[in-house]
């Protein structure tokens, strides 16, 4: 059983930062790629960035310049480090990770506020 661990969500104020962390705990015998998704209210849920097993990563074109996401040494554990927050980022944000086979796990999400 897969489970992702999600923490770093919150209020903060228009140009703030926050960070958010995700662990993959369980056994995935391949991990090809790990990312952070979000859906605000009555949206669609859209990718923000993403990470692959080799390096590589991929972002949002309104994420760029404003995001980095990284990973820990183990690469269990995906960061997103988040800049510049805008009214507009506010939403649930979702890790998620893709295994073996395209298997995709999710996180429970957490909640990103940005407002004075």
């Amino acid at each position: 059983q897969v489970q992702l661990v999600e923490s770093g969500g919150g209020l903060v104020e228009p140009g703030g930062s926050l960070r958010l962390s995700c662990t993959a705990y369980g056994t995935i015998f391949t991990i090809n790629a790990m990312g952070w998704y979000r859906q605000a209210p009555g949206k669609e849920r859209e990718l923000v960035a993403a990470i692959t097993s080799g390096g590589s990563t991929n972002y949002a074109d309104s994420a760029k310049g404003r995001f980095t996401i990284s990973r820990d040494n183990t690469k269990t554990t995906v960061y997103l480090q988040m800049n510049s927050l805008q009214a507009e980022d506010t939403a649930v944000y979702y890790c998620n990770v893709e295994g073996y086979k395209t298997i995709q796990y999710w996180g429970q999400g957490t909640q990103v506020t940005v407002s004075s």
